[in-house]
Order: structure tokens, then sequence, then C-alpha cells
């Protein structure tokens, strides 16, 4: 249980929710179109385009699977590199498929080495299911077989060439050597052969001379599944019968595909769907939470509490936020009149920031306090997800917009209302520390966060940063660092320095009156002079060899009025927090005369040139001083 309520839900908790939502419809659609895929398996398959369609009897190697073809290698086909279709037949040789007449069972084939050569010699087809078809010329019928035809090869001569004609092998005979073969029955022994010589005898399926054949095949049986537009496949358990079926083309697989494509799409959508919709939720169940979190912390506040206005009030007051007097980065500002006459200026929260720790921050800290240096909380709103907070109204806005306006030395503040200005913000920092029941840290004191009423009155302003602790605390846990980059103390953004404590307020402080006193931002790379860039080393430098700061005052008053902002803002900006003193030996010193006070330790020893806002400097060297440690 939180402080105000339950802790809101893990977004990382959710996230996963949702992620598993999202996986679980991935993994559905993935599981729909493996089913699919593997019904569309056995479809018409080719190795490329104009390559005879594969499918029953024959099967692609690789591309389809066992089931799809005839349980007999000779009907498994593959692609060759060049993606051509080919058929292996024993003793490694490889043919092209040209065609395929599944209707008449016939396989066209082609040898690509344009000759059977050796090959062929002992080529036996008996283990395969095809048989050689002879092309049959004239009137001759065809006649298929698978037996063995004995030939006898001879090599002749190119004389007598009309004498063999008839029997040369092309593929085989050269212009001055013919090859020539004859059926072993005796017929060549009739023929004048005395410029040959014999070269041997073999016995083949597929005559020795062909470069173009045929096989067909009779089992599987397909004819009569063909002739009704039909194929075949295997009956269920079967290996070697068949039943017509319906062929599974090209045309059902890419429709299946779109089925495919369908059901993933539809998945993505609905798990889109449910993640939007889920974070939704999640959002919406944080801005609840939150909503009830300020409602708990509001209904625990309610003796401290100040006004409470709704957001119609807000616009009342505000006259529709007609007047806007600024932007931050954690609302709007506007200028504002409540029914007395009194004017206020309204501060309208983002919605979106944070989880409501800020503005429970600025009432839970503002409403505590009762400080003239201090703005007033006069009211606020909490209407559903609508927050506006209700300040007394400063006309002189902020003392940014007096103290770096100032150009060649011609301020609109004179020396006595600067140093009156910081002896103010000095006694409003030191009670929030002090003087209030829990200790309030501000964590963004600068120029802007000062505000200056008619009389040029300062107070502190915007604590939706502040934390607050007991007084005897002497250090805080923070998670991330917070504050203004330029003003954060060191040890908020580097442990090394020491622990974050009230003094980080201290070290802010310090930048805030070194930057009245230069009259412009502490790192100013505008300025001509380059050992002026960073004002508070250049300061002390001077300080320290006891040269006056450069800084045009009329008189020796007011310029050891001017010496006396800087050395105490030099003892604030300390680089280890043991170092700087607590704002109540600051407003002392203040109060005190100027000569009374040493110049601080040189908080820029060893630093390598590095400032704040780039890398923090080495370890300074380490000088307490005792009077300070015996006032803390």
């Amino acid at each position: 249980m939180g402080r105000y309520g339950p802790q809101s839900a893990s977004g990382t908790e959710n996230f996963v929710i949702m992620m598993v939502i999202y996986l679980f419809c991935f993994v559905l659609a993935l599981n729909v179109a493996e089913a699919v895929s593997i019904q569309d398996d056995c479809k018409v398959k080719w190795c490329k385009d104009h390559e005879p369609p594969v499918r029953f009897p024959f099967r692609l190697q690789g591309l389809q699977s066992p089931h799809c073809g005839y349980p007999h290698p000779g009907f498994q086909l593959s692609c060759s590199e060049n993606n051509q279709t080919m058929l292996k037949l024993p003793r490694s040789m490889k043919l092209l498929v040209k065609h395929i007449d599944y209707e008449a069972q016939r396989i066209h084939l082609y040898d690509p080495g344009r000759c059977p050569r050796r090959q062929l010699l002992d080529l036996n087809l008996s283990a395969f299911p095809f048989m050689y078809e002879q092309q049959s010329y004239g009137h001759q019928q065809v006649r298929p077989y698978r037996s063995f035809n004995s030939y006898t090869l001879f090599n002749c001569s190119s004389e007598d060439a009309s004498l063999y004609r008839s029997y040369r092998v092309p593929c085989l005979s050269t212009p001055d050597s013919q090859i020539i073969a004859f059926d072993s029955d005796g017929y060549a022994y009739g023929k004048n052969l005395l410029n040959c010589s014999k070269i041997g005898n073999f016995s083949a399926a597929i005559p020795p001379d062909l470069i173009r054949f045929q096989l067909y095949w009779n089992k599987p049986n397909c004819r009569e599944c063909e002739a009704q537009g039909r194929g075949c496949k295997l009956k269920s358990n079967s290996t070697q019968y068949t039943e017509c079926s319906d062929i599974p083309r090209h045309h059902i697989g890419a429709q299946k595909g779109l089925t495919v494509a369908g059901v993933v799409l539809g998945s993505f959508i609905f798990a889109t769907i449910a993640v939007g919709v889920g974070w939704a939720l999640h959002l919406d169940k944080r801005k609840k939470e939150s909503q009830l979190k300020i409602e708990k912390f509001l209904e625990d506040y309610r003796a401290l509490k100040p006004s409470r206005y709704s957001y119609a009030d807000i616009k009342r007051i505000t006259n529709h936020f007609k007047d806007k007097l600024g932007q931050g980065g954690y609302g709007t500002v506007f200028k504002g009149r409540l029914s007395n006459d009194v004017l206020v200026a309204v501060k309208v929260l983002n919605n979106f920031k944070g989880n409501g720790e800020e503005f429970i921050n600025e009432v839970g800290s503002m409403g505590r306090i009762h400080h003239v240096n201090v703005t007033r909380l006069v009211g606020f709103c909490a209407d559903g997800y609508d927050r506006a907070l209700v300040y007394e109204y400063l006309p002189n806005e902020s003392l940014e917009k007096f103290i770096f306006a100032a150009k060649g030395g011609n301020r609109s503040l004179s020396w006595d209302k600067l140093h009156d200005i910081a002896l103010g913000v000095a006694k409003g920092i030191e009670y929030l520390h002090q003087g209030c029941e829990q200790r309030i840290l501000h964590f963004d004191i600068k120029p802007h966060n000062i505000l200056l009423d008619h009389n040029f009155n300062p107070k502190i302003s915007d604590f939706g940063l502040a934390k607050l602790c007991s007084k005897e605390q002497s250090a805080i846990s923070m998670t991330t660092a917070r504050g203004t980059m330029g003003y954060i103390a060191p040890e908020v953004l580097s442990r090394n320095f020491g622990n974050v404590s009230y003094k980080s307020d201290v070290y802010s402080f310090g930048m805030l009156l070194l930057e009245m006193v230069g009259g412009r931002k502490n790192i100013d790379l505008t300025v001509e002079n380059t050992s002026q860039v960073y004002f508070p080393e250049w300061a002390y430098n001077r300080l320290d060899k006891g040269e006056e700061l450069g800084i045009r005052i009329e008189d020796e008053e007011q310029t050891e009025m001017a010496k006396k902002l800087t050395i105490v803002g030099l003892w604030c900006i300390q680089w280890y927090p043991v170092d700087r003193p607590p704002m109540k030996v600051v407003v002392q010193m203040l109060e005190g005369d100027a000569k009374a006070l040493t110049i601080p330790p040189n908080p820029f020893a060893t630093t390598d040139q590095t400032k704040m806002g780039a890398t923090l400097p080495r370890k300074p060297v380490n000088r307490e001083l005792a009077t300070i440690s015996e006032l803390e």
C-alpha cells in the first residue's frame, strides 16, 4: 500500500500481459498457416516458368513431400542449378525433362550432353518403372519395349560412307572416324567392313544414337482419371493403390495462400486492437489511481488545506484563461481575479505529467508554509483530471527579469535592494529547513523561482520538486537527479561528493547570489574575455589576489556589499556539502559586516578547467572552517 492509497499496477507487468496476448494470437495464426501449408504441400510445382508442371505420380525433391508422389525412386524429379527439371537414371545419369504427358503417361527426355556416350552402354532400366518407346517412322507402328538389345560398335574410316550411313552414331563420330552400331544378329557381317575395326559389344534398353527420346509408365495407371480431367493419388494407408482426386492446381494454392494471409493479418489486427485496448485501460487505471491518491491526500490534509475550487471556478477566476503570464515544464500560469478583487496567479497543471506527485508536492509543501518570503498558496483545484494551483499575485514577476537585464553595469535594482532580496531569500530557505514541522528541501532555487511583490520583497515559489523529511534526517535518498542544470549541487549528480541533504539548497542559493552579483548567467559564452566565461571562478581569483571585482559601483559602501554577496556565494558553492555553511550561518553572514568575512577555500582547485553542466571536476581542496562547524 502506498502513502495515499494502493500503488498503481506496474507498467512493465501490463506490457508483459499485452505481449502475451499478442504472442498468443500470433502463434495461433502461425498454426493455422502451417495447417493450410500442409494441405498445399502437394500442389503443382515448377522448377521455373515454362518448365513441365510436376504432380502425382511425380514429385519434386525438396519442394514436395514424399507422400505427394508414387513411392518409387524413378518418380522423383529434381531442379538443376539453373532450375531445369531433371530425371536421374541409374549410373548417375541425369536427363532433362522436356514434357510430361500425364494422360498418355509419357515423359519426354533430352540428354544435356547431346550424346549418351559411355553412360548408355551399360544402361539398365529393369529397376526403373519406365519403358523405352521407339519412335515410328512412316507407316510403322510404335513398339514399346524394355527388352535388352545387343549392339556391336565399329570404328570405320570416312570411305564407303554410303554403306553404313543408316547405322552411324553421329554424336560419337568425327569427320575422320565414323562410329556405327549394328544389332548383334549377324546382319552386320553381311556388310563390307574392310575399312572398319570392331570396338566391342554392349547391351542397352535405349539405342546409343538417341539424344531425344520418350519413356512411358504403366504403373500407377491414372489414365481413366486423367481422361475425366482429374488426377489421382494414393489411397489412404496404401503404398500402391490409387484413386481419382482433384488436381491440386496452383490457383487453389494461391487461394489458400490468401486465406493464410487473411488469417495472419486478421490475427495481427486483433492483437493490435487488444494491445491498444489494454494500454488504454492501463492508462485509465493509472489516471484513476492518481486521482484517488490525490483525493486521499486532500482528505488527510483537510485541517490545513487552503480553499478548494472547481474547474468552473478556475475558468471564472482567469476569465477563461485570457491573460497568460508564463509557461513552465509542469503547466501554464494565468493572471486571475477573485471575487473580492484580490489578484492571483493560477498555474494550470499539465494532466499528462507524472502521476500527481508534482501536485501533491506543491500543495503539501506550501500548505504548511506561512512565511513572508515564501509565496502563499491561496487555493487549488482537483476537479477530476483538471488540476490547478492558485497563488497570491506578485506584480513584479521573477528576479530573473531584473538581474539578467543589466548590460554594462546599468542595473535596474540598487545594490541595497539586491542585498535585501538576497537576505529575504536566505531567510525563506532557512525557514523551509528549520522553521516548519518537517524540513522542506526545495531542490530548484534559481532566479526564475524567486518572485517579487510590489515592494520587491522576494518570495520563493514553485515547490513541484520539493521533498519533505524530518529535521533529524541528515541525508535523503533520491532515485533521479532533480533541479535545473547550473544550480544543481554536485552530490545530486554524483554521490562521490557526499549525501544529498539540505546543503543542496545552499549550493543553489550560492549560484543565485553569484548571478545577482555578475548580472548574468554564471556560465556565459557570449563574453569577449574567455577568462570570464565562468564567473564564480573568475570572481574567486580576483578576490584571492586582493583585486576589485571590476564591477561598476558608485561608492565604497556598495563595493563592500557586492564583495560580501560574492564571498557568501563562494562559501555556499563549496563542492563538498560539509564545507558549505547552513542557511542559518548564511543569514548571519549577510546581516554581518563584510570586513569580518574571510575568503573561503578555493572550490575550483584542480578542476582541470571543467565546470558544472559539462563534467564534474576532480576532488577539490578540502579545508573546513572551524567556526562554521561549531555553528552547525
